[in-house]
């Protein structure tokens, strides 16, 4: 089965839901022949009452729910924080959250205020604010003296509790009072009951969003209605088939109930469930108005009194909420409050906006909007620019480039890649951070002002992108990898896949031009803008979509070598040689040379100037700190070694091709492998494409040898170096990583290159550096003493000789060196 859901859990459950129901329907005779049995007592309307329960608990309330639609309205992005009401609103430094109506900049002092329900009293009171006499009481006995001193009946509730819970109305017996204290006592969280004046007449809620008065209704207990030969219990039943009731929160209106609170009021009446009511009676089932117990709400907000609107905006501010709920009884709300009388019963933080939102009767009021007008005033940006790069390699030394040229322009980068979850260009998160997780990490950092979200297929399969949309894409190749993996067997497959990062941009597509499948998603893109990078000068598309005044970036030829060129509108703007871009080798390394075109092309479209793009590009190095496992080069032996992560076919040819072009006046090694879960094939290319570029092979294995035999992938790499021609004397079988490096180490001579592609990177950079030339891995050197050092240094050594946090002096037969040790991803 393959069916949309919002919530994965509630998805799950009414898979589980409709299963139950099948297998009920299925004969008993056939049921015995079936590897499954029915649950005993199945009841299907239970069953379907217990499932709208649990994803109402997975789900957002109404007045939470109706702020996520505001902000999608008003294109504002929302990411949800916990299983509950918890909800970011906008991305990175431009977030505000909310829980339920609560929101960021609700004052924490004001909600204390408001939960305590004689601390509002006193301060509406000494206001001047029209408000009912009240008394704190911690027992039964003196409930009841202090109604008799403010004055029979009253109000007895909790000191802090909401929805109504705990509220007792209309009391003048010391009875009922004594039953309305214990009442109130289970459902607060404090030992003190409060005893208030009862106000007669209707009760009202008066919705202040900002200091304004938004929306006004008028709340109706739930009822029932006589008709003269119908029982409440039936009446009640007929109250229920209205289709706008539900149970809790599920529709606009909430399923009457029997419970407790209506037995009670029965009984006061002397009436029960089998009782007939005279018709027209009404019957109030509830002491309170609220919807969650089954009331209705009329909309009284165009009738409301100047007067009673100006008090209930006054109560609020003085009680300092920027959303608050006025709970005002009044006979009638279009009369002041001065001439007719009524009282403040509650203000409340975080109030409901279900009755506004959707009331029983009258206008609905867009109340959720006015909160998101309140969170992002018009012209307020709610989102950070988002890029999404994705392709079989590149991507992450792209990502490392664009967000080096963003950080030297100024910008707070939250970057996500293969190496980790980057804020800042600080280490967050290590580890393969390509999928949603990642994504979201960066969209709620609340420092970041712009993301760069290296996108994998493995997070698009496994759990979508992480972000519903993003303003510029990048697809910079679909090589075969991975492929038999997950259902994805084929590369127009692979390339599917990939689109979907292509799909979701709004602003700018950028697409490599050179690869037939990336220029197939030109088809499938909805973006405003359409670039194109391409290596290939002549490229007969690229220049109709420059003559027709499309953007595209090119390498252009010139005497003085190549030129990364922009073409935009019209305008044409060489922008750098490679040769002056540290990370290509001089240009030698043309997949860097493209990856800073895919760079350079993503920051212009995110508007960033030529000078900056220059000036980002010329400082990113592949130095092991900028980008570990991405082409670091290590000059210091008398030979050159390059580690690189390649572990696919196009990632090592490239690689290959590079040392080819290098000028080594020795031998080249390569140390090389293939990830076990690839498939023969891949295997095979792999090692054709290393094949003709080395002097010597040696095969070694990943660590994790992900299903295969301890040198199964050497075994067969070194099998097919050999159907290509390479004798069988320059390859080396070595399965274990270390040993294999260390071999390569060991033969490698002066003016030699030594390239390893390496699976633990951080390891395999370690164990380079550290080689000393005799037996393999060097050991951690001894410390000279300060005192003696400064004995061994040349004159030339600066005096005073002042050694910094975390270097060390070390003395061996190359000398007295100063060396500096760094965790990955420290400064």
């Amino acid at each position: 089965m393959v069916f949309q859901y919002t919530q994965r859990d509630v998805g799950l459950e009414a898979a589980q839901l409709a299963r139950k129901l099948l297998v009920s329907l299925i004969p008993a005779a056939v049921q015995a022949q079936l590897d499954t049995k029915l649950e005993a007592d199945f009841d299907f309307s239970q069953e379907l009452s217990d499932f709208i329960r649990f994803a109402q608990r997975k789900q957002f309330g109404p007045s939470t729910q109706s702020l996520v639609s505001a902000a999608e309205a008003r294109n504002i992005p929302w990411i949800r924080l916990n299983q509950y009401s918890l909800v970011q609103f906008g991305h990175g430094k431009y977030q505000q959250r909310i829980q339920a109506t609560i929101t960021s900049q609700t004052n924490h002092i004001a909600v204390e205020i408001s939960c305590d329900k004689e601390d509002t009293h006193n301060l509406l009171n000494d206001l001047g604010l029209p408000v009912p006499k009240q008394r704190m009481v911690y027992s039964a006995k003196q409930a009841f003296s202090s109604a008799k001193t403010i004055g029979l009946p009253v109000v007895v509730k909790p000191l802090n509790a909401n929805h109504g819970r705990g509220v007792s109305i209309d009391l003048s017996t010391e009875a009922e009072i004594a039953t309305a204290f214990d009442y109130a006592s289970e459902h607060g969280t404090s030992r003190a009951v409060l005893v208030e004046s009862f106000l007669t007449g209707l009760d009202h809620r008066m919705l202040v969003v900002n200091g304004e008065l938004v929306a006004v209704a008028k709340r109706v207990p739930g009822h029932v209605v006589g008709d003269g030969k119908s029982s409440i219990a039936e009446l009640i039943e007929i109250v229920n088939q209205d289709p706008r009731r539900g149970v809790g929160h599920e529709k606009v209106l909430t399923r009457l109930e029997m419970d407790t609170q209506g037995r009670r009021l029965l009984d006061e009446a002397g009436l029960n469930q089998d009782s007939v009511l005279p018709e027209g009676t009404i019957f109030y089932l509830r002491d309170t108005a609220n919807l969650s117990t089954g009331g209705t709400a009329i909309d009284m907000t165009d009738v409301c009194h100047p007067d009673n609107k100006a008090m209930a905006e006054r109560a609020v501010k003085a009680v300092g909420l920027d959303v608050g709920g006025v709970d005002f009884m009044t006979a009638d709300i279009t009369q002041s409050y001065k001439e007719v009388g009524g009282g403040i019963v509650e203000v409340n933080a975080a109030p409901g906006f279900r009755m506004h939102v959707a009331p029983s009767e009258g206008k609905p009021r867009d109340v959720a909007g006015k909160v998101m007008d309140m969170l992002f005033p018009p012209g307020t940006p709610a989102r950070i620019p988002i890029v999404g790069i994705t392709g079989t390699n590149g991507k992450t030394t792209t990502s490392r480039m664009l967000s080096h040229i963003l950080k030297t322009a100024g910008h707070v980068v939250g970057m996500t890649s293969t190496d980790g979850v980057y804020v800042d260009g600080h280490l967050s998160v290590k580890g393969d951070m390509t999928g949603p997780v990642a994504s979201q990490m960066v969209l709620r950092d609340p420092a970041v002002d712009i993301a760069v979200l290296e996108t994998a297929r493995g997070g698009i399969l496994r759990a979508g992108l992480g972000y519903r949309d993003s303003d510029i894409a990048a697809c910079l190749n679909v090589q075969p990898d991975h492929l038999g993996m997950k259902g994805i067997n084929t590369l127009e497959q692979l390339a599917e896949i990939k689109r979907i990062v292509v799909e979701v941009a709004k602003d700018t597509v950028v697409l490599n031009a050179d690869d037939l499948e990336c220029l197939k998603m030109a088809d499938h893109t909805q973006a405003k803008h359409l670039c194109y990078v391409t290596m290939n000068v002549g490229h007969g598309l690229v220049r109709e979509h420059i003559r027709a005044g499309g953007r595209a970036v090119v390498l252009e030829k010139g005497i003085n070598g190549d030129m990364i060129t922009i073409f935009d509108n019209g305008a044409h703007i060489p922008l750098l040689w490679t040769h002056l871009i540290p990370a290509t080798l001089e240009g030698k390394a043309t997949h860097n040379v493209q990856n800073a075109m895919f760079a350079a092309a993503l920051a212009f479209s995110l508007n960033k100037s030529i000078g900056d793009i220059q000036h980002g590009l010329r400082t990113f190095s592949t130095t092991f700190f900028q980008a570990p496992g991405r082409m670091n080069v290590y000059d210091e032996h008398p030979f050159r070694v390059i580690l690189d992560y390649a572990h696919n076919p196009d990632g090592i040819r490239c690689m290959s091709e590079l040392a080819s072009k290098l000028d080594v006046k020795g031998k080249r090694i390569v140390v090389i492998a293939g990830p076990g879960d690839r498939r023969d094939e891949d295997l095979d290319e792999i090692a054709k494409a290393a094949a003709g570029h080395f002097d010597i092979y040696i095969c070694k294995a990943d660590d994790n040898r992900r299903g295969r035999s301890h040198d199964e992938v050497p075994q067969r790499v070194a099998r097919v170096l050999k159907e290509q021609g390479i004798d069988a004397a320059n390859i080396l079988i070595v399965p274990d990583e270390v040993e294999a490096i260390d071999t390569a180490l060991g033969m490698a001579v002066q003016n030699d290159l030594v390239m390893v592609f390496g699976d633990a990177i951080t390891r395999c950079w370690k164990q380079i550096i550290h080689f000393d030339g005799k037996s393999g891995v060097q050991p951690e050197p001894e410390l000279a003493p300060v005192h003696t050092v400064v004995s061994m240094l040349d004159s030339n050594a600066p005096d005073p000789f002042v050694l910094e946090s975390g270097m060390k002096i070390v003395k061996d037969e190359r000398g007295v060196r100063v060396v500096a040790e760094f965790e990955e991803g420290s400064d």
